[in-house]
């Protein structure tokens, strides 16, 4: 683990450099979901590396004492405990930290997030400029207007029997998108619930649109991060 400051707070975050880092090479911000930072998202984070990108998934519930948990009520209350401005700031303090690294091109930085980690990098998508890239995995959509500021491509990744984000947001994505004149693109997995690329849920994971939904990431992040 390593460790960066935000308003003065010490923010947790879980690195992980490719097997032959470079000076330069690209970096992809990993954002967890509702549970915390837990082991599903320090694998993910450890994929991104095995592609060649420097994968950093900060803690987001540093402030609330790190936690992590597999009970969703619990769960709930981290995420709802949350401040968006604090998260903002965390974020913005997470690319400073990730742009001073040697090892990182300050020019290549994407960000990746899933759930409630998803809708997170939606938003950071239309605050950051430093990013160059977003990947949404079944996030809450924001108010169309603010689709006027996003600064980045978005690729999102959304399964139609999804029960927490509802086909309306998705449809708003779309019409942001078209209506801004902003690039991104919008996967829909007809069979998939929410959380389908959670390969330690059984009861949600679907192995072949999640295997499709890495390969698309890991081709929109190629295109635009290198």
């Amino acid at each position: 683990m390593v460790h960066f400051t935000s308003d003065q707070f010490t923010i947790r975050a879980f690195q992980v450099e490719p097997p032959r880092a470079i000076a330069g090479s690209p970096a992809v911000l990993v954002i967890h979901e509702w549970w915390g930072l837990n082991d599903h998202i320090k694998d993910i984070a450890r994929r991104f590396a095995d592609e060649g990108y420097v994968a950093f998934a900060p803690d987001l519930y540093s402030r609330l004492g790190s936690k992590v948990t597999k009970d969703p009520n619990e769960a709930a209350g981290l995420m709802n405990a949350l401040s968006s401005q604090a998260t903002l700031r965390d974020l913005n303090a997470a690319t400073g930290y990730l742009r001073r690294q040697p090892c990182v091109d300050p020019l290549r930085i994407g960000i990746v997030g899933f759930c409630m980690g998803g809708t997170i990098a939606l938003t950071q998508a239309c605050h950051n400029s430093d990013l160059k890239a977003a990947v949404v995995f079944y996030g809450k959509v924001p108010p169309l207007e603010t689709f006027d500021y996003l600064l980045c491509p978005v690729l999102y990744h959304y399964g139609a029997k999804d029960g927490w984000v509802t086909k309306q947001e998705v449809e708003r994505l779309q019409q942001g998108l078209r209506q801004f004149g902003k690039p991104g693109a919008v996967h829909i997995y007809p069979e998939a619930n929410h959380a389908f690329f959670n390969d330690t849920r059984p009861d949600v994971y679907r192995a072949p649109d999640a295997k499709a939904a890495w390969q698309k990431t890991l081709a929109f992040l190629k295109a635009h991060l290198g």
